[in-house]
């Protein structure tokens, strides 16, 4: 049985280590590298919100989900603290998933338009979400060492589902991805291409390959209850995301 990681070193180790995706999603939920984000994550999970005080939370590490031979993979920055990690799976269990999964449903890629808990019967087919940070940060805002830390699970889930197209969610995924992408050898441009709604990059990797890299503004509330990222935006995203390499 793989140790738990409990340190930077331990995580490049243990997703070096995974052999395919079921191995990565299972050592994800295990990790206990960032002690600030161990201390917040489990706080959150023991004190709960008041409309789910008869739920056991999650509290650990959330992994990627989705269909794992994905053409397109969406990228956004950390499970909210009473959403994925009380639910236990990406963007599940609060308003931004609400607002992610009904447009994934309008779009093809998902069998329901709600996600609400583990066993809910959501299945995404070419597609899967994930995050640069699997901890529920407190206030948010991971630090630039957590992502550091964590930035060996989104490599390695990158190079096992092989993904054409990467969503990216947000300016934090955005700067987090390429960070990524650049420790993995790919040819990221410099200088580094800003993140804005709609902006459309590719960037050249190992072995010929390409991985196209499409901007949206996060499914926050603070976006979409504004109206600066509306429905039909959130669709013409993904339409292009197909369109320029998923499947269907």
């Amino acid at each position: 049985m793989t140790a738990v990681p409990t340190s930077a070193a331990d995580v490049a180790r243990a997703a070096a280590a995974a052999p395919d995706l079921a191995g990565l999603d299972a050592v994800v939920p295990t990790c206990r590298a960032c002690p600030r984000l161990v201390a917040w994550r489990e706080l959150v999970g023991a004190e709960k919100r008041a409309a789910f005080r008869d739920q056991t939370y999650w509290a650990r590490p959330v992994p990627g989900f989705g269909d794992p031979h994905a053409g397109v993979l969406v990228v956004g920055l950390a499970p909210a603290a009473h959403g994925a990690n009380r639910t236990g799976r990406m963007f599940t269990g609060d308003r931004s998933g609400d607002f992610l999964f009904a447009a994934m449903h309008r779009t093809g890629f998902a069998n329901q338009p709600t996600s609400v808990s583990r066993d809910d019967g959501l299945t995404l087919t070419d597609i899967r979400v994930t995050a640069p940070v699997r901890c529920a940060p407190p206030a948010n805002d991971p630090t630039p060492d957590e992502r550091r830390t964590c930035g060996p699970f989104l490599g390695r889930e990158l190079q096992l589902v092989r993904p054409r197209v990467v969503v990216v969610l947000g300016a934090f995924g955005w700067q987090a991805l390429l960070t990524t992408l650049a420790e993995q050898g790919w040819d990221v441009p410099r200088p580094r291409p800003r993140f804005g709604h709609g902006v459309e990059v590719t960037v050249a990797g190992p072995g010929g390959a390409a991985l196209v890299l499409l901007g949206c503004f996060h499914v926050s509330q603070q976006n979409t209850f504004t109206g600066r990222l509306t429905p039909e935006m959130l669709d013409a995203v993904l339409l292009r995301a197909r369109a320029v390499g998923g499947g269907g």
